[in-house]
């Protein structure tokens, strides 16, 4: 038996002591992170790839308030293709590709086809992509005909505002402002559709100035993969959509079908940023870096409905685990991703401190208004249902989606290693958001640090006793 001398600390075991600062504002510090090599954000906090926690509009909210969303790999390759499509299409210079009806198409068709791209207006062409006209949400909804041809409805070619394919922002955004339009499609010299211009967009971008784009000005995401072989299959078809970042995600990374997943993907999408893990150790993160991979997703048994430590016996106290990931990934100039444990803005400046250069959140952002599923009323408060991804009822759920079906007995071979509990509903992600970034400016300030990096020379912790946790929090008065 081998026992290491050292003692595993948690979020709970530790302070971070304070330094002298300069700053005289919470702005005066930033919160700017890499999470992998080509990807910069304004804010170091991702969703968690979980599926009770990251689907289009997560992800769409995340991105733009400056983090990322990593869609969750639980769901049909073509659900989850279009999800990509969807995070994509949110936000944009200029649409590149869109959403087009041929001439033929009934009303129905054109209603149907606004409420699956999730858009209010399409395109109408013909078979050579030459614009024809544009049908709205306004032109259809109260249609009595839903057979009647699009064509009836439809503002014509001859009645539209359009411009060249090579119109710059300034002079669409002077467009859409003097003719008092929503929208302006873009063709090239033969009359095709090439772009697409909303005040949407330009809305957008004004509102959302840190949001994590890519070079074409669309919002950034990504897509969470097993290590099976259909799974190249579909980070292709991700790619292709349109993906940013590509995550292996398994309970146990530090394994060699993910070390050779993790070459696999990176020889075959050597562009495309690759996030792998989770690992506890630093020789975890060496091996799977040397595999490939661009950053490091770290924590096992750490998050709030994991019971991996309970099931296993195996783990490592998360700080602990940051504090000696983190002294392997910096030497290699890996980025570290702390995922699981973080439940408060406190957590997240010690991941952060600790030498996480961002941090994974699950439950915390499942009781929000962009996280999938409906709330559910009880005793006159909202609740929305959050579950490990190895939960009983996740690990089946995946068996059906790969088989079509579950037999009675592939219950009892499931052993899981998370569980499916409610949490309160919290409103906006970005109300949670604002209070998480919020707090770590604050921290930054106390450690006299100007950023991440300088956070990371800075930090010094110190441990506490079960006094000092309690006098931590609020303690001696009567909360309400």
């Amino acid at each position: 038996m081998k026992l290491r001398p050292d003692t595993g600390l948690s979020f709970d075991d530790v302070l971070l002591v304070p330094k002298r600062s300069t700053a005289r504002s919470r702005k005066d510090v930033s919160t700017r992170t890499r999470l992998a090599a080509g990807i910069e954000l304004a804010i170091p906090v991702i969703s968690a790839n979980m599926d009770t926690v990251t689907e289009s509009r997560m992800a769409i909210a995340m991105a733009q308030q400056g983090g990322l969303g990593i869609l969750h790999r639980f769901m049909t390759l073509e659900r989850l293709v279009e999800l990509v499509r969807r995070v994509k299409r949110a936000e944009n210079g200029v649409v590149e590709t869109p959403v087009t009806l041929p001439l033929a198409a009934s009303v129905d068709q054109a209603r149907q086809k606004m409420v699956e791209a999730e858009v209010g207006g399409l395109m109408v062409t013909d078979e050579h992509g030459v614009l024809l006209g544009v049908v709205t949400t306004r032109d259809v909804l109260l249609a009595p005909d839903g057979a009647a041809p699009v064509s009836s409805v439809m503002t014509p070619r001859e009645r539209m505002v359009v411009g060249q394919s090579h119109a710059s922002m300034e002079q669409a955004r002077a467009a859409l402002h003097e003719h008092r339009v929503e929208k302006l499609p873009l063709v090239d010299e033969q009359g095709c559709l090439v772009g697409l211009i909303t005040t949407q967009d330009i809305v957008k971008i004004q509102k959302h100035p840190f949001a994590t784009k890519d070079g074409r000005g669309r919002l950034m995401v990504g897509v969470a993969l097993g290590v099976r072989p259909e799974d190249m299959a579909r980070a292709a078809a991700c790619v292709e959509a349109g993906a940013d970042v590509l995550v292996v995600d398994i309970a146990h990374g530090h394994s060699n079908h993910t070390l050779e997943m993790v070459a696999r993907l990176k020889k075959a999408f050597p562009a495309v940023p690759l996030i792998a893990g989770n690992v506890a150790t630093a020789p975890g993160v060496r091996d799977l870096a040397a595999a490939g991979a661009d950053a490091v997703k770290v924590g096992v048994g750490s998050g709030s409905i994991c019971i991996t430590r309970v099931v296993t016996g195996f783990g490592v106290p998360q700080l602990s685990a940051i504090s000696d990931c983190a002294e392997a990934g910096h030497a290699l100039n890996i980025p570290i991703v702390a995922d699981g444990g973080v439940r408060n803005s406190g957590d997240l400046t010690k991941a952060l401190a600790a030498g996480a250069a961002t941090a994974m959140i699950g439950s915390m952002l499942a009781g929000t208004d962009e996280s999938p599923g409906a709330p559910i009323v009880r005793d006159g408060r909202r609740f929305k249902v959050v579950r490990g991804m190895a939960s009983l009822t996740a690990n089946i759920d995946r068996r059906a989606i790969d088989q079509g079906q579950v037999a009675d007995e592939e219950w009892a071979d499931v052993v899981p290693e998370g569980v499916e509990a409610m949490v309160p509903y919290r409103g906006a992600v970005s109300d949670i958001l604002h209070q998480l970034v919020g707090g770590l400016r604050s921290g930054l300030s106390y450690a006299g640090a100007k950023d991440i990096v300088d956070l990371w020379e800075k930090a010094e912790f110190i441990r506490i006793t079960s006094g000092g946790l309690r006098e931590s929090a609020a303690h001696d008065v009567i909360t309400g």
